[in-house]
């Protein structure tokens, strides 16, 4: 088949405009196509009074070969490529190797799923509950119920990505294809179809709690076996040359659980597992992370500044945005994990700490729109080059939350008008605070360093010439946002393996190798390739 790239169209074309257009491209006639089957939809909105929908097809045509002869200059007519999954390797009939797989988010689930259909039957790990218990304790903190350190928004099957937009996309180099294979396994567990072919697909919570257990029952079906409240306490290592050998690992309840191959896809909150990695060895190294706020807005607004007189449109939803802005201090803004008609919800995974992120449905149908608008850091810049010491910043600031908020989980809020004039909020104006358990209405200078305060007060104006009315003087701000990203990264090889631990694959977000759903997704199918393949040779 043929792949034509950007095919443009009105916002509201006929539907045998697409045939239309394939034809003209390709300058043939209605008899020499044969078929073809929509690959992308996305669109280009930034002329909102003439919204333009681009697609990428897959055509099938009689005169394949001489079309490509004629269009082989022509970079938006290619040979469709192959991105059907293939497996790498099959596990021996005498398998006794069991690879173990910790943590059960994105990264986690994918690398246990691809394990499982390969037939080597992995042990999945998971700190935290079933991801149905884990989400009665998350709505139940939410509902000033006492927070749960080991099954909340951070941990539980599923990971954090449960409690979020569902956004699946990412700047993720991906040769291979492997997101496509994210894709239809998504689907395949009751995802909708859409997310094959439009630009920026997302699910939403509520149908990733279904997703989530389906893809464990399939896992189970192939020989997958569970462990859910089961914590790592420490690696049994054996030294060798300049670093150890993975022999098995030493579980909560005075459990040990012997293994050669663990695949570590903890999220970026298993700040005792950093911990407890980093006293036996492993080696770790700080990253760049970032901090700021959620930022909410009435969605309303964002739509009709994104698509003007075409907001509504269901082919366009809710709108979102993507923006950045580079200080005069050195510093970067932007926003970040934008969820349209969502909510910002607490985060917590610690006691006595405020954080927050931000979550919608598959429907966006909530009142506001949020994002993290925040600043970036670096350990050489902010904070010591310890290895934990972002872990120890991040504390320091949703420690500060906590109080200012006080004490009780409100998260200290301040309208934008207030925050850019440097003085406290005391009333909320029309954009209703959506972060439960409720808010705290002060000055949030004092919850975060100088730097991001200057920072962020510079962005939001100059935010505002790109989406007017994003510097309303009653939108509001909330904190503190500290979880962007993982602070460390447990470094690994070319064959994705600890660069210091036989047996130790680092995956995922909190190793720092992926930034959400999909991208950890994907990361979770290299490193159970890796794994899959070292047992093999083993």
């Amino acid at each position: 088949m043929l792949r034509l790239t950007d095919i443009k169209l009105p916002l509201n074309h006929e539907e045998q405009a697409i045939e239309h257009a394939i034809l003209s491209k390709l300058n043939i006639s209605p008899s020499q196509l044969l078929s073809f089957n929509l690959f992308k939809r996305g669109y280009d909105a930034r002329n909102n009074k003439d919204i333009q929908l681009i697609y990428t097809l897959d055509v099938e045509v009689e005169n394949q070969s001489e079309l490509l002869t004629q269009f082989e200059r022509d970079p938006q007519v290619r040979i469709t490529p192959d991105m059907q999954y293939k497996f790498v390797a099959q596990a021996p009939d005498n398998l006794n190797n069991r690879p173990v797989v910790v943590g059960l988010g994105p990264c986690g689930l994918f690398s246990a799923l691809i394990l499982a259909q390969m037939g080597f039957k992995p042990i999945i790990l998971e700190r935290g509950k079933e991801v149905r218990e884990r989400t009665k304790d998350t709505f139940g903190f939410w509902r000033k119920k006492p927070l749960n350190p080991e099954s909340n928004v951070q941990f539980g099957e599923g990971g954090a990505g449960t409690f979020s937009d569902g956004k699946l996309y990412s700047q993720v180099k991906d040769r291979k294809h492997y997101g496509r294979k994210v894709l239809h396994e998504f689907v395949a567990a009751g995802a909708p179809e859409e997310i094959m072919y439009v630009s920026k697909p997302h699910i939403g919570t509520f149908k990733l709690v279904n997703m989530v257990e389906k893809m464990r029952e399939k896992i189970i079906a192939l020989g997958g076996e569970f462990r859910f409240s089961t914590r790592v306490e420490k690696l049994d290592l054996e030294p060798q040359n300049e670093g150890y050998k993975l022999k098995g690992l030493h579980l909560s309840d005075n459990q040990y659980l012997s293994c050669s191959h663990v695949i570590l896809a903890i999220g970026h909150s298993a700040r005792d597992t950093f911990t407890a990695l980093y006293e036996q060895g492993v080696y770790i190294e700080s990253k760049p992370f970032s901090v700021g706020f959620r930022i909410e807005h009435e969605q309303s607004m964002i739509d009709k500044c994104r698509f003007g007189e075409n907001a509504g449109n269901p082919i366009l939803g809710a709108a979102d945005y993507k923006l950045v802005h580079h200080c005069k201090n050195g510093r970067s803004v932007y926003s970040f994990c934008m969820c349209p008609g969502g909510t910002v919800v607490a985060a917590a995974s610690e006691p006595n700490r405020v954080v927050t992120n931000g979550m919608s449905q598959y429907s966006r149908h909530e009142r506001n729109a949020n994002s993290a608008i925040v600043v970036g850091i670096t350990p050489e810049q902010d904070y010591p080059e310890h290895p934990l010491a972002g872990i120890e910043l991040q504390r320091k600031l949703e420690d500060l939350a906590f109080s200012i908020g006080g004490e009780n989980y409100h998260a200290p809020a301040q309208l934008i008008g207030d925050f850019l004039a440097g003085k406290p909020s005391s009333e909320l104006g029309e954009v209703k605070p959506s972060y439960t358990p409720g808010v705290t209405l002060t000055d949030l200078s004092k919850v975060v360093p100088d730097f991001v305060t200057e920072s962020i007060r510079e962005a939001i104006p100059a935010f505002n010439r790109q989406i007017k009315g994003f510097a309303k003087a009653d939108g509001l701000l909330t904190g503190v946002e500290t979880r962007t990203s993982s602070p460390i990264c447990i470094k690994r090889n070319k064959d994705y393996e600890s660069v210091n631990v036989e047996g130790l694959y680092p995956a995922g977000e909190g190793a720092g190798y992926a930034g959400g759903i999909w991208s950890a997704g994907i990361d979770g199918i290299r490193v159970a390739e890796a794994v899959a393949l070292s047992i093999i040779r083993n």
